[in-house]
């Protein structure tokens, strides 16, 4: 009977030890990843660089309208006078005459004044553009860029990005 009580405690002992050793796998697991881990740095792939900014790029970021004009040079008033005056000049007779061609002169100079200044009137764009670095530059331009397009600063023109225009 001897032979048979020590082979029940044999049995009952191997699930006990089965238990120990997959406790003890267990726990050297995480141990041993973590000392592999730490062991070789230069195994693991070298961190990627960021790329450098591209000083010339960015994004517009508001455009305003700005009316620019060159000064009246006179030809419109003198014009617009000698006209007036010929016409007035017309309307009337005697003293009437005189203050219709002087009135008509002084009208066509004014008219004739305006309509110079809105012909040397044009309109320009002050357009906003913050770039990849950060920075903010205004530029002016003929055209309006719309409000978020990717653009190129070539000096102080403005171009979309991904145009090939040189």
């Amino acid at each position: 009977m001897a032979s048979t009580s020590s082979n029940q405690r044999g049995a009952a002992a191997r699930p006990m030890r089965a238990a120990i050793c997959v406790l003890a796998a267990m726990l050297a697991t995480p141990l041993a990843v973590a000392q592999t881990e730490a062991a070789s740095p230069a195994e693991q792939p070298p961190a990627a660089a960021s790329p450098k900014p591209c000083s010339t790029c960015g994004k517009v970021e508001s455009v305003r309208a700005i009316q620019s004009s060159k000064p009246a040079s006179g030809v419109g008033a003198v014009a617009g006078g000698v006209v007036g005056g010929v016409i007035g000049h017309q309307i009337g007779s005697g003293r009437g005459r005189t203050v219709a061609t002087v009135a008509g002169a002084a009208g066509g100079a004014y008219a004739g004044n305006k309509v110079e200044k809105k012909k040397n009137t044009k309109t320009v764009y002050e357009v906003s553009v913050r770039m990849q670095d950060g920075s903010m530059r205004t530029v002016q331009t003929t055209t309006a860029p719309p409000v978020g397009q990717a653009v190129t600063l070539k000096g102080n023109e403005l171009q979309a990005a991904g145009s090939k225009k040189k």
